[in-house]
């Protein structure tokens, strides 16, 4: 994921999750996302080379939760 860890948290109550990222010894959110699409435009935002590959990547951190899961079961 480079330089700057990216973490879509879990799904929230009213549904989505919170993305966010790294930088500079803080965290800032990036948006809340509602759906893959929305995850790879916050990825894009941040600088990810492969935003697409990122989602299913269990090494990178993305998803805490279930992958591509966007509201609680």
């Amino acid at each position: 994921m480079g330089s700057a860890p990216v973490v879509a948290h879990r799904p929230s109550q009213s549904g989505g999750r919170r993305v966010t990222v790294h930088w500079h010894g803080r965290d800032e959110v990036l948006g809340l996302a509602h759906s893959d699409h929305d995850l790879v435009v916050f990825l894009e935002a941040a600088g990810v080379g492969d935003p697409d590959g990122a989602l299913d990547d269990p090494l990178g951190g993305m998803a805490r939760g279930r992958p591509h899961q966007w509201s609680v079961a």
